[in-house]
């Protein structure tokens, strides 16, 4: 890793606007350093000042950071709050009838909701799931479509102090139940149906599937949110309809007052081995990072519609839909559908109806919509923008030119935010009145974030050169544990290589001499497709399934879309087909794919061969494979293989 160099040379800079810098909540370069200067001084007591002041706490704390039990950092331990009396009930008495929601739905309906509404919504629903038992501590599992609905849900689990764990809707019944036994759930709120890109996707469905296949005793009650006809198979004794459920409930419900470290949700992402990873964050530490990360990069004004694009399914969702804009008391767009249904025009078009001024997606969106050309945007009056934000992967310096130029019209500054689930709010992205931009860089660490590049023994790596994105010293948000594995935790973000000391990111990166960060991609076996972290082993478990394959291995190769795109080398158990029947056993393989795991994990390639490259401890070389899957020539050693010449039957396998 140390050897490594970057092969971007990107040049071009981007100064804050001179208006813009004026009005920043974080004005200037200067406000900038200085906040640094005073986390680098004292990180408890830089902390500790912001929540008290963004925070409003039932009980206030006296302890800010515990160290004693490293990983396992304790941030203000002994305070007491409840997030959603800070989402929801901070704003009551000071702006009740400001619009916290605007929902548009797939077919372009528009649905407008109050804090006033969303409170009641969020009390009604809290106080049905207490009669149904559901209690402070219980795990509840949310498979919901996005709609002011999926936000009430994990509201309301926030209300009274159980865990939620959000599973996105595009996920299979297997991936569901994985998630479901391995939280011990007690309950499922789920929909009959959603709706996306005009195409209807049966959830309730895939709940009773997935409780099917056994080992979710734990599951006690289904509440079902009727989105669509509400045409399900219902059992009577552990099913209920959302709307009776709530229907003589109480608007009002008193918060459950909880610790600062009571888990707040569990969301499971993908690691490189089977397993998914049920990722803890904490209650207190981690909506202090939503505030101030949308208050310092969003730049936040009361006067904004901000629209994060995000499913609830995913973590951007949890921070900067369900979390961050309604703390700070913001009007928020959700959207039930995909850009480019009814047409290409659709992000655009919803900007402009609905006035949003910041707008936050992922290059796998930019990069679709720049294929159709930059006429597109200029049929919308997109002038009520003033901040563009990038999120889910690195953006290329091209992309990010055609964002800056075509939709934010050279006057809106684009921040690439770098953050993952494990850190719960961004932690490399440039605040907009003070940070000058640079096309492909997120820039430079939030005040009281100490990223750094090291080498495989945890040593800093000069300037230029490649290495392992570490974060030193402890932070608020960051995630707790893994549910249920505390050893993989510190194994994983914690690794002894690394002396134990500082949280690995999983990302190789490099600094530039103005001490700006640029990501460089996964040092693991994680794919990063659409935005989407999916884990290769997940894949390759789930063709193995298939009776008709005996071995797999799966790897990523750079899509211009995508980012990645998936290719599986595959051995069957049988003789290696050609031809039509190759074509046919890899649609099968991949509509299984779709069926084990989710659409989004379907191989965009199958080779099939008679064996796999490995050492001969039996070991797969994945670095052939990735050589093989980008079409490049083979340069290194292919001495350990056991089987050389299957190198040359792979190449040109593609069925």
């Amino acid at each position: 890793m140390s050897t490594f160099k970057s092969i971007l040379h990107e040049t071009r800079v981007f100064p804050p606007a001179a208006g813009f810098v004026n009005q920043a909540n974080l004005s200037g370069m200067k406000s900038y350093h200085a906040l640094c200067d005073e986390a680098d001084k004292d990180l408890p007591a830089f902390w500790g000042k912001l929540a008290r002041e963004h925070i409003m706490w039932r009980k206030p704390f006296t302890r800010v950071l515990d160290e004693s039990d490293h990983p396992f950092f304790k941030w203000f331990d002994d305070g007491e709050l409840n997030v959603s009396y800070n989402c929801l009930d901070r704003h009551l008495a000071t702006q009740p009838d400001k619009i916290a929601i605007i929902f548009e739905a797939d077919d372009g309906k528009v649905t407008r909701c109050t804090y006033r509404d969303l409170h009641h919504r969020v009390c009604r629903l809290a106080n049905g799931l207490k009669s149904l038992r559901i209690k402070k501590g219980d795990r509840v599992i949310i498979y919901m479509p996005m709609s002011i609905e999926a936000v009430v849900a994990m509201q309301a689990c926030a209300r009274i102090g159980a865990t939620h764990s959000v599973v996105f809707g595009g996920f299979s019944a297997r991936s569901l139940h994985e998630r479901i036994v391995d939280a011990g759930a007690v309950a499922v709120i789920t929909a009959d149906e959603l709706h996306r890109g005009g195409k209807c996707i049966h959830l309730k469905a895939a709940v009773d599937e997935a409780i099917s296949m056994g080992g979710v005793d734990s599951v006690q009650s289904v509440v079902v949110y009727q989105r669509g006809g509400g045409n399900v198979s219902f059992d009577l004794s552990r099913d209920v309809w959302w709307h009776e459920l709530t229907r003589n409930q109480d608007d009002t419900c008193e918060p459950a007052w909880v610790n600062a470290e009571q888990p707040l949700f569990t969301l499971y992402t993908s690691g490189s081995t089977g397993k998914p990873k049920g990722v803890q964050h904490s209650s207190a530490g981690y909506l202090l990072g939503t505030i101030i990360s949308m208050k310092w990069i969003f730049d936040y004004k009361p006067s904004d519609v901000f629209w994060c694009t995000a499913d609830v399914g995913w973590v951007t969702g949890h921070s900067y839909v369900t979390y961050g804009p309604l703390a700070i008391g913001a009007t928020q767009v959700i959207f039930e559908g995909v850009p480019t249904y009814p047409d290409a025009g659709r992000f655009w078009k919803m900007i402009q109806d609905h006035k949003v001024t910041t707008f936050y997606t992922a290059p796998t969106a930019i990069r679709s919509l720049i294929k159709l050309g930059p006429a597109l945007p200029g049929k919308y009056d997109l002038s009520s923008l003033r901040l563009l934000g990038s999120v889910g992967e690195p953006i290329n310096p091209e992309a990010w030119m055609w964002y800056y130029t075509v939709v934010g019209q050279s006057r809106c500054p684009v921040v690439d935010t770098w953050w993952q689930t494990e850190t719960g709010c961004h932690m490399i992205a440039p605040s907009p009145g003070a940070v000058p931009l640079k096309p492909g860089s997120c820039t430079l660490p939030l005040p009281g974030i100490s990223a750094a590049i090291v080498d495989e023994a945890g040593h800093d790596v000069p300037d230029g050169k490649g290495g392992f994105l570490v974060i030193k010293r402890p932070f608020p948000s960051q995630a707790r544990t893994l549910w249920g594995d505390p050893e993989r935790f510190k194994k994983t973000y914690f690794p002894k290589d690394l002396g134990g000391k500082y949280y690995l990111a999983g990302d190789s990166a490099n600094r530039d001499s103005d001490g700006y960060f640029w990501i460089m991609g996964r040092i693991d076996d994680v794919l990063n497709v659409s935005g989407h972290r999916l884990g290769t082993m997940e894949i390759e478990s789930a063709l193995v399934a298939n009776p008709l394959v005996a071995e797999a291995a799966v790897v990523g190769k750079p899509d211009e879309i995508k980012t990645e795109a998936i290719v599986a080398f595959v051995v069957l158990k049988g003789t290696r087909p050609e031809g039509e029947t190759a074509h046919s056993i890899a649609t099968e393989l991949r509509n299984w794919v779709a069926k084990e795991i989710g659409p989004i994990a379907k191989p965009d390639e199958i080779r099939f061969g008679d064996n796999l490259p490995k050492t001969r401890s039996g070991k797969i070389m994945r670095r052939l494979l990735r050589t093989l899957a980008r079409g490049e020539e083979i340069t290194q050693d292919i001495s350990t293989l056991e089987n050389p010449a299957i190198l040359e039957q792979l190449k040109d396998a593609i069925a």
